[in-house]
């Protein structure tokens, strides 16, 4: 009897339950794609006989009990849930694009997460960019959630940049779209007048949720990280590296307001990057530049003749918080004891 290679076969088995996950999750999908389709069509009916029929909504108390005398082993037939149906379905009722291609990307997503964008949602463009993002970044409800109330969609592509005149077209408009303003840096335990070495601190201690507010395709690569320029030493705040736009994405913080010499010191950085860290496979690296404040035109004006892609955005550190909470919050010298504690463990 042969003996078998146990590296081989270690690596075998792993790649048959790869395939056996992946043929898992192309079922689910399907399943689940043609269960919203029954849902969209029951909408649909339900919404007709409503409207149309004048049959008054009381039919749907009706319709419940007899559907689920008739399939009692399936779910989802509840007087709350048709009218669900009949709520999305009309919701998509005004929409400019077919309604084909509606139900193909809605049916992409699970059925809670399209009662939480339809329900969330003020326009048929806002709850369709939120179920594109969902597919995209494979959001669970709970993050879908908290970027709906963090407004993700009012903020994206809103940073004033040079990209147009500084980047190709494509380049362009995927890095335009990948800024927001402002962004929103609420998961972090700071007073609003943390200095910038705080914010960094945390932001860091906090990448998961940093990352999720930058968006998909960035990687964190490193903090207060060093530039030889002239034989002298010069640190770049945040480093990042963005997979769709293929660049490095220099990060710099300013806890005040935007000034024109900010920028010129980020063209500076975006130049060393390029010369020392970008290969030949890499696009232009692209700057942010986040300010607790900024004038627009002061932005414009100091971004042109840049040679470097920079972006100009404001961050908020906290939401609204009741003044009685507020005294609660960790000052600075606490939360720098705290940190002093954990690099001592």
């Amino acid at each position: 009897m042969m003996q078998i290679n146990q590296s081989e076969y270690l690596q075998w088995i792993a790649d048959l339950k790869a395939k056996i996950l992946s043929s898992q999750l192309k079922a689910a999908t399907v399943v689940n794609t043609e269960l919203l389709k029954l849902y969209w069509d029951l909408g649909k009916e339900i919404s007709l006989k409503i409207n149309q029929s004048k049959w008054g909504s009381s039919v749907v108390e009706k319709l419940s009990i007899d559907l689920k005398l008739e399939f009692p082993n399936q779910k989802g037939f509840s007087r709350s849930n048709l009218f669900s149906m009949k709520q999305w379905y009309e919701f998509y009722q005004t929409a400019t694009v077919e309604h084909q291609k509606v139900q193909q990307l809605v049916g992409q997503i699970p059925w809670g997460h399209n009662l939480l964008i339809i329900s969330k949602s003020k326009t048929i463009d806002e709850a369709l960019f939120y179920s594109a993002k969902t597919i995209e970044n494979s959001w669970s409800r709970s993050v879908l959630s908290h970027q709906i109330e963090l407004d993700f969609y009012g903020r994206k592509g809103k940073a004033i940049s040079n990209f147009e005149n500084t980047l190709n077209a494509i380049q362009t408009e995927l890095a335009q779209e990948t800024l927001k303003d402002p962004y929103k840096f609420d998961f972090l335990d700071l007073r609003e007048k943390a200095v910038e070495k705080d914010i960094e601190d945390q932001l860091v201690q906090h990448i998961t949720s940093f990352l999720l507010e930058l968006g998909s395709g960035f990687s964190f690569v490193g903090r207060q990280v060093p530039l030889n320029i002239d034989k002298k030493e010069y640190y770049i705040d945040l480093l990042f590296y963005h997979f769709k736009l293929k660049c490095f994405v220099v990060i710099e913080l300013k806890t005040n307001e935007l000034k024109a010499e900010y920028v010129g010191k980020l063209n500076f950085y975006l130049s060393g990057v390029d010369e020392i860290l970008k290969t030949e496979t890499d696009n232009p690296s692209i700057g942010i530049l986040l300010c607790k404040s900024k004038s627009k035109v002061v932005a414009e004006y100091a971004l042109r003749g840049m040679s470097q892609p920079i972006g100009v955005a404001e961050y908020q550190l906290t939401k609204s918080i009741p003044k009685n909470l507020k005294s609660k919050l960790p000052s600075i010298e606490e939360i720098e004891k705290e940190l002093s504690k954990d690099e001592m463990l």
